[in-house]
């Protein structure tokens, strides 16, 4: 059991590096290419640090372990609004960008609803996945259209892309290695993680719905809780909230949709409570943002106060 504790500790370690390469690779490749701090958080970088959660998730539905593939997606959805965006707001009130108000956390609240719908019979189809992955399409194209017409009004200055690469070689090549490298340890990572902890949660005699709601959940998003602290406190408040809007929504269509496409998920163990934890926290996030454009530090304390009880009903007694 100790031993499995140090691998998921280890796994862990390898998801942050493996996916903090291919963070910034994916990033400066798509800043020097003119792309907005905004789009550049709701997807490249939103993508970027949910990779853990679609490599966990893709592995974990072909090991026919629903219950980690999906309680994997949905804890982290919770974890994202409820622990980042609550932390990152009680260390830095965070300005909120205009679409995000209107249009993406809505749309994160409705995919939401939709995996609820898809998941009242504990599973997922590959005809349900392909609907999920036909809306990150969608989803993607949407962001840059918007992007797009966001450049017309005001460029991305080579100023702000600086600030958003500190430490980023300005070479392509470079950037595809962090790209690959990253790829590569997240694939290692993945599988060590999801591994013991299945050992582990036999040990404890906690089920795989409750590991992956938890552990595994938490795990897999330590990327967009160190790249939202980071970018509000460097002042970049579009990539900080953005990231985890961006992250659930691709968490639902993205991840689950390509996982349920390669081997169709059972997920029995997973609750109502669960899934209606994850849609509260959606909506919950649309009128805290709405309140003055900024999440404040008393609604991010809110946030944090939410989740830690939704932990308290989740784990065994």
């Amino acid at each position: 059991m100790f031993t499995s504790i140090l691998f998921i500790s280890f796994a862990l370690i390898l998801l942050f590096f493996g996916a903090e390469g291919l963070v910034r690779g994916s990033s400066s490749l798509a800043l020097r290419a003119g792309l907005s701090p905004l789009l550049v958080g709701l997807t490249i970088v939103a993508f970027g640090t949910s990779s853990p959660e679609l490599v966990v998730s893709i592995n974990a539905a072909l090991a026919q372990q629903g219950d980690i593939s999906i309680g994997n997606v949905v804890g982290s959805n919770s974890f994202n609004i409820g622990i980042i965006l609550g932390l990152t707001a009680l260390l830095c009130p965070i300005p909120v960008h205009r679409q995000i108000i209107k249009i993406d956390a809505p749309i994160a609240l409705g995919v939401a609803f939709l995996l609820l719908l898809f998941l009242n019979d504990k599973s997922l189809t590959r005809t349900e996945g392909l609907i999920l992955f036909s809306g990150i399409v969608v989803y993607t194209i949407m962001n840059i259209l918007l992007a797009r017409r966001e450049a017309n009004k005001a460029k991305v200055t080579q100023k702000s892309s600086d600030e958003l690469l500190t430490g980023v070689s300005k070479h392509w090549v470079i950037d595809i290695g962090f790209i690959l490298g990253g790829l590569g340890i997240l694939v290692a990572g993945s599988r060590l993680l999801v591994d013991n902890s299945i050992i582990l949660a036999k040990a404890f005699g906690v089920s795989e719905a409750v590991i992956g709601l938890t552990i595994v959940a938490a795990g897999t998003s330590m990327p967009e809780l160190a790249t939202s602290i980071v970018a509000a406190l460097r002042k970049q408040p579009d990539i900080a909230i953005g990231n985890v809007v961006g992250s659930n929504v691709f968490n639902i269509l993205g991840i689950l949709g390509v996982s349920s496409l390669i081997s169709p998920i059972q997920a029995p163990g997973i609750s109502m409570i669960d899934y209606t934890m994850m849609i509260v926290f959606s909506a919950l996030l649309i009128p805290l943002i709405y309140t003055g454009r900024l999440l404040h530090r008393l609604e991010g304390m809110l946030l944090l106060i939410l989740y830690c009880g939704y932990l308290y009903l989740l784990w065994p007694k």
